[in-house]
């Protein structure tokens, strides 16, 4: 099967890159099959692009929050769990969204409230609201200390 996509043009789907999100995407309940897409050739990529596979013009910006100098420490509830299938934790990748910021200096930014959670061998997703955010954050690239 083929989609077209905003960004990328006619795209492939392959079932390996294939996401379900039984519940949706905040503000996008109705949506619930997704690929990820990546510029090929770039070597290991820094984020993707979470594609709808029912609105070709629907795509968010996801990175591993790894990459931004953080982690998460979540804990997921039973229905939550059962949903991603019981994955294993080598199973699970923990992805954040980027958003383009309305006001201001008009910069992009990481959704850090509504972390995606993968099980990526059952190719099953869930976005979890969080309350309030307890990251661990490793700034790594300081010119001095502090």
């Amino acid at each position: 099967m083929q989609v077209q996509t905003y960004l990328f043009g006619a795209v492939d789907v392959s079932p390996e890159k294939t996401i379900t999100f039984p519940n949706g995407l905040f503000a996008f309940e109705d949506k619930k099959q997704f690929m990820l897409v990546h510029e090929e050739g770039k070597g290991a990529p820094a984020s993707f692009t979470l594609q709808s596979l029912e609105e070709p013009a629907l795509a968010f910006q996801i990175i591993d929050p790894a990459a931004l100098g953080f982690s998460y420490e979540l804990e997921l509830s039973d229905e939550e769990d059962a949903l991603l299938k019981s994955p294993a934790a080598d199973d699970v990748a923990v992805m954040i969204v980027l958003y383009k910021q309305e006001e201001g200096d008009a910069g992009i930014a990481p959704s850090l409230r509504a972390p995606l959670i993968i099980n990526l061998k059952a190719r099953v997703g869930l976005q979890k609201l969080l309350a309030q955010v307890a990251t661990n954050v490793t700034l790594s690239n300081l010119v001095s200390k502090v």
